[in-house]
């Protein structure tokens, strides 16, 4: 008789794998999949063992969230660090926030929660995008409320683009592209006017 022992992972391998798999799971399936059975199904663990390390579906996705909103802050600040300090194309910045929000599922996580009545579960993004303003501009010396305005810009165009981009484009008879396209000539002007 064999066994299926797994293996026993300390409480943050625990956490981790459980934040890769809903993470998988969003990007498969949507954000309604993301749900402690699913993904203790997905890891090999038990519900209750999920339920332990996130108190509920909600907290598992709060961490989700607060996951993906670390990952791609680091790469938008980065980015934006290069995009600043060599030849100002900001390309590289809004691909990296329409993708945060489309395909990385970012968008509809945050859309998701807010249905659900779950909104403080956004936190860990809004925080993130706040600490990312106030890094950039310490670091750059650039006046702080125009970055939070072009911040705030972006990103809701890139929401948007991700709940609606598509079916809106064609509604408009516009290449899905263009919000893209929008966002670059913003910040291209923003920089050009000494932002």
């Amino acid at each position: 008789m064999a066994s299926s022992a797994r293996k026993r992972l300390s409480p943050e391998e625990s956490r981790d794998a459980a934040i890769e798999a809903a993470r998988a799971l969003l990007l498969e399936a949507g954000p309604q999949a993301v749900t402690l059975k699913a993904v203790a199904a997905r890891i090999g663990r038990t519900h209750a063992n999920l339920l332990h390390h996130f108190g509920s579906a909600a907290g598992l996705q709060k961490s989700l969230a607060a996951n993906i909103a670390y990952t791609v802050t680091a790469e938008i600040g980065a980015a934006v660090l290069r995009a600043r300090s060599g030849d100002h194309d900001p390309h590289e910045v809004v691909d990296l926030t329409f993708d945060a929000f489309g395909k990385g599922g970012a968008g509809a996580l945050a859309s998701w929660m807010i249905l659900n009545g779950n909104e403080d579960a956004l936190d860990p993004i809004l925080e993130a995008i706040h600490r990312l303003v106030d890094e950039i501009s310490a670091d750059d010396g650039i006046d702080p409320q125009l970055l939070r305005e072009e911040t705030l810009q972006l990103t809701l165009m890139a929401l948007g683009d991700a709940l609606l981009g598509g079916p809106m484009a064609r509604a408009l008879d516009l290449p899905r592209e263009r919000a893209r396209e929008i966002a670059v000539g913003q910040l291209r002007q923003s920089v050009a006017n000494g932002g």
